[in-house]
């Protein structure tokens, strides 16, 4: 009987395990089969559906994203193909499909914008996109009838809506470069002369989908932040200088504070979204407090509270104008103030005042020593 039950319960758990596998990634679209309809709302405000698209030949639907590198390094492709292909009949959507509460801070290394509408919108103003970018990311049942693997997975579809290639746009997941296949393109030239499709399937490489499954990957994420060690040090003119001078390999924003400075506590999250968005690469966040050295405890509890384990310093001395003169003669003395500083010592951005996180975000992210890309 015992026995019995152990294999009722090994069969209730393989099937468990099959469910969550197949919420995680659903089958891909096979080719020939019909194209799943959908009615999801664009960054322009409007609604679209495959009706919306009923006047081309041939429709092309690229699951895509803002965030993933390789995402971005396909966007001016992508535009090329839909102004290339437009006079032939072709029209080309994209659509994002991730979930954003499902994507880590740490998976936005490569961007400044994550996955929302919101941020969808931005993107498509700021690449000038010439094709309908639309929304799945609320519910994924487009994603899900669809199955793309990584983003950017191209779906390429007859006159009839019937699946005629699913796969990469081309060999190449960089922004530049030569590619030796152009698989998207070669589908699309055959369909358009009424050929059959050379190569219906390929492989397609990028990012995961973040499906909705993934959510507890975030608070996961947040939970690991709280066990991080949070230290304050001492630091002297010398020593402040010398962060100036930044002679590591690292692009490094630097942020002067103080507890009791209001701008400077409610900025303080941004500067944390962005240390755990871009430590992973040639990046680092560095924080300065201007609070008095008997202040330290204070400071340093604030700190512990917004879980910042990047490099922490206080001014070793009372006197707010060797502060000052020691981290920029420009400065004119007002909190907070924030520099951000190239290897080798070039200050590329600084500031008195609260910072703009959007453009921050940007500046770090398009500098030469982090980047979009691979």
């Amino acid at each position: 009987m015992r026995s019995g039950v152990k294999v009722l319960v090994a069969l209730f758990a393989f099937s468990l395990s099959v469910h969550f596998l197949q919420a995680e990634q659903p089958a891909t679209l096979k080719i020939g089969a019909a194209a799943p309809d959908f009615n999801l709302l664009g960054v322009d405000g409007k609604r679209y559906s495959l009706k919306s698209f009923a006047s081309a030949d041939v429709l092309a639907i690229v699951f895509t994203c803002n965030h993933c590198p390789t995402a971005q390094a396909y966007e001016e492709r992508i535009k090329r193909i839909t102004a290339d292909y437009k006079a032939k009949k072709v029209a080309v959507v994209a659509i994002s499909s991730n979930d954003p509460k499902a994507i880590r801070l740490d998976e936005l290394g490569y961007t400044d914008l994550s996955d929302t509408y919101a941020e969808m919108k931005l993107r498509s103003e700021d690449m000038a996109y010439n094709f309908p970018y639309l929304f799945d990311g609320d519910d994924q049942k487009i994603a899900n009838a669809y199955g793309p693997v990584a983003t950017p997975h191209i779906f390429i579809f007859d006159k009839a809506r019937k699946l005629q290639y699913n796969g990469r746009i081309d060999d190449v997941e960089k922004p530049t470069g030569t590619p030796k296949n152009l698989d998207a393109r070669n589908a699309l030239d055959a369909l358009v002369a009424g050929k059959p499709v050379p190569a219906p399937t390929t492989k397609t490489f990028g990012c995961s989908m973040k499906w909705i499954s993934k959510e507890h990957g975030v608070q996961d994420e947040q939970a690991g932040w709280a066990k991080e060690p949070v230290n304050l040090e001492t630091i002297d003119e010398a020593g402040i200088r010398e962060l100036i001078q930044n002679k590591s390999d690292k692009l490094r924003l630097i942020n002067v504070w103080a507890t009791w400075c209001g701008p400077c506590v409610t900025e303080f999250p941004d500067f944390m979204t962005m240390h755990h968005m871009y430590r992973g690469r040639d990046f680092e966040f560095i924080s300065i407090s201007a609070d008095s050295p008997d202040k330290k405890p204070k400071a340093l509890k604030f700190l512990q509270g917004k879980f910042a384990s990047n490099k922490n310093f206080i001014f070793n001395i009372e006197d707010k104008y060797k502060l000052i003169e020691a981290v920029d003669p420009k400065w004119q003395g007002a909190l907070p103030y924030t520099l951000l500083v190239e290897p080798g010592g070039k200050i590329v951005y600084s500031a008195q005042g609260p910072i703009n996180p959007a453009k921050m975000k940007k500046l770090i992210v398009e500098n030469k020593y982090v980047g979009r890309y691979y």
